[in-house]
């Protein structure tokens, strides 16, 4: 491979470590390699605990989009701080192995505060409070938050008896204190001690290399471990440990896991051994217990904890896409586009079209609703969006250039094209950013009504804080029947121009995704 393979990387000091192992490892097999240091939302919100954060990948969001971006290579994680469902398009390129799973309590005198009543220990992990309470009911529990270095010295400046850590963090920077205790009773979260590195599906060059670094023993065990957190469906939002580990002597599988109330007076715990290579559903058949055992009750009672706060989306999200919202929102959702496809003239592609401006997977569905791929012969594609042009290249043909929005494009067609002709496959109401500029450096625009966009707002609670938009469209559907007292989360430039029309406050993703709108809101109010 000619090319450096750039390794992204948080760029705390543990986060380094981990990248530069994973780059001594590639360097050993011949391969030139870059590190790049991205900053989390993770990193830069250190006052409120992760459970309230509630943000799925919160520490791996933004490694995703600079890896979607082409920014980055690979991504290097703390297996444990990785969502169990990856984004589109990322993937599990390899673990390595696995370093040592267990919580250590550091103490700021000695271990006889846990024979009182009043001890006192801090943390930031939601799973290791709940354990710590359940064993030690009387004990006060105080938030830690921050890079290793910062929790140490929040445990040095603080007037508390200890503070618990993963042992393999610690170790791994050289900075586990002698007299730390190993807390063998207390389950760790999935994959601790773990390191996974992600990189693009499609990149099959990297994949393979990735795979040379990939510990099988680790790979089996921590996906287990990260089956059965999926299945229970908690994240950083609920105290659920899981431990798998394998007994060479005994060819077999051994698997523990847990799951308590918040408060730790509730716990179901589950063990199982199976042979290795019959595994595979020892993560179902765990979770399926817990599950019946009342396991789903404890987490809803949980859930019942009174909202902070309440957004409105103006499109209908998927499951997984809620789930990337915090566990202290409320959030109501509904189309308030609807789309109708027009019946296109067979003479629009009888000759075929030189060139073609696609803007949305409307219309591509609009374009694939009157003719099959197969009849239409368009030379040159041009469209705006990352998923767009995935749909393009999946269902018609090769995108010849894409852009992130509608001005950027046309900047590039009235360059490439002037004095050309182009056919622009577009909505009812669609906005005149393009057409007019391409018009105005001399490029003909033959526009073609693929689709109509119908409006169909709904009157949103007065307590909602925040709304999602996706398009100009979603927000003149919006203040049909809405007031704009809220604040405006837009997914791009035309969505937030349209917003501050009528909007006091609009804040603009960073990219045109839905995830990046969510993220958004994220972090607006993580930091309220």
């Amino acid at each position: 491979m000619q090319k450096i393979i750039r390794i992204g990387t948080r760029d705390s000091q543990l986060a380094m470590w981990q990248a530069t192992k994973v780059q001594k490892l590639l360097e050993e097999l011949g391969h030139e390699t870059k590190i790049i240091p991205v900053k989390s939302a993770g990193d830069l919100i250190l006052d409120k605990p992760l459970y309230e954060l509630g943000i799925t990948g919160i520490f791996t969001r933004n490694l995703d989009i600079a890896m979607l971006n082409d920014d980055i290579d690979i991504a290097v994680h703390s297996m444990k701080d990785v969502p169990t469902i990856l984004p589109e398009g990322i993937i599990q390129a390899a673990v390595l192995k696995r370093a040592n799973y267990n919580d250590i309590l550091l103490l700021k005198d000695n271990e006889e505060f846990m024979s009182q009543p009043n001890g006192v220990i801090a943390t930031g992990s939601l799973r290791r409070k709940a354990q710590w309470l359940n064993r030690y009911p009387t004990h006060k529990v105080e938030g830690l938050r921050g890079n290793i270095n910062t929790r140490l010295q929040k445990l040095e400046d603080n007037n508390w008896n200890g503070a618990v850590f993963a042992a393999a963090g610690l170790e791994r920077v050289g900075l586990r204190p002698k007299g730390a205790v190993n807390l063998t009773w207390m389950i760790p979260a999935p994959a601790q001690g773990a390191i996974m590195i992600t990189a693009l599906d499609e990149n099959e060059e990297i994949k393979e290399i990735c795979a040379e670094l990939n510990d099988k023993d680790t790979e089996i065990c921590t996906g287990i471990e990260r089956e059965f957190l999926n299945r229970l469906e908690g994240g950083c939002t609920a105290p659920i440990g899981a431990l798998a580990f394998i007994n060479e002597k005994e060819e077999e599988i051994n698997f523990k896991g847990i799951l308590l109330s918040r408060d730790g007076k509730k716990k179901i715990e589950v063990s199982k051994k199976v042979k290795v290579g019959k595994h595979k559903y020892v993560a179902k058949d765990c979770a399926n217990y817990v599950i019946d055992k009342g396991g789903k009750l404890i987490m809803i009672e949980d859930e019942g904890i009174e909202k902070q706060f309440s957004v409105y989306s103006t499109k209908k999200l998927s499951e997984a896409q809620k789930k990337l919202l915090p566990t202290h929102m409320h959030v109501e959702d509904s189309d308030f586009i609807k789309i109708r496809f027009n019946r296109i003239a067979p003479k629009v592609i009888k000759n075929g079209i030189e060139n073609v401006i696609i803007t949305s997977k409307n219309g591509v569905e609009s374009i694939l609703n009157s003719f099959t791929s197969e009849e239409l012969q368009f030379k040159n594609i041009y469209c705006v969006g990352r998923r767009t042009k995935k749909l393009i290249e999946q269902r018609i043909g090769k995108v010849t250039h894409s852009e992130r929005n509608a001005k950027k494009l046309s900047e590039y067609l009235s360059k490439e094209l002037k004095g050309q002709e182009v056919t622009y496959f577009c909505s009812d109401l669609r906005l005149d950013t393009l057409p007019m500029l391409l018009k105005a450096n001399g490029v003909t625009v033959n526009e073609v009504e693929a689709y109509k966009t119908m409006y169909s707002p709904t009157k949103v609670d007065e307590k909602v804080n925040g709304v999602l938009f996706y398009s100009p469209s979603t927000v003149e559907s919006y203040m049909e029947e809405n007031a704009a007292d809220k604040i405006a989360f837009c997914i791009g430039e035309s969505t937030a121009n349209e917003a501050k029309k009528h909007f006091k406050e609009v804040q603009i993703a960073k990219m045109p995704t839905v995830e990046s709108v969510i993220e958004l809101v994220n972090l607006h109010f993580v930091k309220s």
